[in-house]
């Protein structure tokens, strides 16, 4: 990895990591289960997919981009989502996608 690739990683991570941040500190307050309550709303909705493959890409790129004592609220999110009837059923095979991610970041050099 080249020493702009690296730079660009630490930047990139450090944006993710601000960004999730916001979303414990900000986003997920008062005990909610999801963004707006109890019930699953657009806001989860547009957020999931960002959740979901969060670790894959962490997986695929072979780093780390957090912990999940870090971010206990959003932890919590990301497993009330997964476990939501209709979400559950519609997520892609994470066994399936891992492969191509991989492949991708190879390909790309990072």
């Amino acid at each position: 990895m080249s020493r702009t690739s690296s730079e660009e990683q630490e930047t990139a991570v450090k944006d993710i990591l601000e960004m999730l941040e916001t979303i414990e500190e900000h986003g997920l307050i008062g005990g909610k289960k999801f963004f707006g309550g109890d019930k699953i709303s657009m806001v989860d909705m547009a957020f999931g997919a960002v959740a979901y493959w969060l670790g894959v890409i962490e997986d695929a790129a072979g780093l780390k981009i957090s912990e999940a004592h870090e971010f206990p609220r959003l932890q919590s999110w990301v497993q009330n989502f997964k476990e939501v009837l209709i979400i559950k059923e519609n997520l892609p095979d994470r066994d399936k996608m891992f492969p191509l991610l991989k492949r991708r970041r190879d390909v790309a050099g990072v």
